[in-house]
């Protein structure tokens, strides 16, 4: 009888232990990313997701909300910190008010190639994962835009012509570029582009191809100068308690998944820099490349840009840009 009534007390404490249990082993998730279904980015995560799920046996399931439909940009990242969702994917540089770091791949004309942003985010990736370790998030990959242009409805053959518009910007960087173009910056979100050109809020954007698709930039452009911008990268991140409350086993699923969806990434990002271009031009904009003496001008401007990231980045900046410029040479 005593022995029973043990078993049974033994049983007993152990039975609000099985709810717990079966939610760790059990992920349901919320991820918000701010692009819509057809941008490759999108359609990346999906994958990533679904080879998440197959992975974990299902123990992993996460529902999407792309288009910013639950959390616009600017509040993902917090989001994903408070556990609102567990994961989140942005544009880092969107961020860089809160850390330059965040900004560095959006300095005009530093990353000229996909070799060079490669180097790149391989000499500040672990700076990067660092500053989000801090905060809570875990980093599991980046994936670069293709490089960028200017969207007008005139003719750009230098800077001076941007001189006086509205220019849509959507990070720091932009923004200071804007400025010393002579330009009026104004923040404007992907999903928000076509209004704010609409409206006559902004009439000239610098952005990539592929964004000009996905807001059908043939509306309001007549346009697209591509003078390689910049290669700024998404990165998808994860609440870290998230992340450690799952098995070892389903941990590591996580992180071999997205190292497969960065790769993945990198060649959709090549792959759209060239069929967004082709689908610009099928719509009746003008596509041409940057004039020589644009790209001279866009290099004195870039050195300035570079001088004043150092100033604010400190020993870190110094050592990543003498890191990467080393491994151009």
């Amino acid at each position: 009888m005593l022995t029973t009534r043990r078993a049974l007390l033994a049983a007993g404490a152990a039975a609000p232990l099985l709810p717990a249990l079966d939610a760790a082993a059990q992920a349901r998730w919320q991820m918000a990313t701010p692009y819509p279904d057809g941008n490759f980015h999108t359609r990346n995560v999906r994958s990533f997701l679904e080879e998440l799920s197959t992975a974990t046996g299902g123990r992993v399931n996460v529902q999407l909300h792309s288009n910013a439909s639950l959390l616009p940009m600017a509040q993902i990242k917090r989001g994903t910190q408070s556990g609102q969702v567990q994961l989140g994917e942005i544009l880092l540089s969107a961020y860089g008010n809160e850390d330059p770091f965040f900004e560095v791949d959006s300095i005009p004309q530093l990353v000229p190639t996909y070799a060079d942003a490669r180097r790149l985010n391989e000499v500040t990736k672990p700076f990067i994962e660092a500053r989000l370790q801090r905060q809570g998030l875990s980093l599991l990959y980046m994936v670069p835009w293709p490089s960028s242009g200017f969207y007008t409805n005139t003719p750009i053959e230098t800077l001076e012509n941007l001189r006086g518009t509205r220019m849509r910007t959507f990070n720091v960087m932009t923004n200071r570029f804007a400025t010393l173009v002579g330009a009026s910056p104004v923040l404007v979100q992907a999903a928000e582009v076509p209004q704010a050109f609409a409206t006559g809020v902004v009439n000239a954007m610098v952005t990539s191809a592929a964004t000009g698709v996905d807001s059908s930039a043939w509306d309001f452009a007549r346009y697209f100068t591509h003078v390689g911008f910049t290669f700024t990268r998404n990165a998808v991140f994860v609440n870290r308690r998230a992340l450690e409350a799952l098995s070892a086993a389903d941990q590591a699923a996580v992180r071999a998944a997205a190292a497969a969806a960065e790769t993945r990434g990198w060649r959709m990002s090549e792959e759209a820099r060239d069929a967004a271009a082709a689908t610009l031009a099928q719509r009746g904009m003008n596509v041409s490349q940057a004039s020589p003496a644009m790209l001279e001008a866009m290099a004195r401007i870039s050195d300035t840009m570079v001088q004043e990231w150092l100033t604010r980045s400190g020993p870190d900046g110094q050592a990543a840009i003498q890191a990467y410029r080393a491994g151009r040479s």
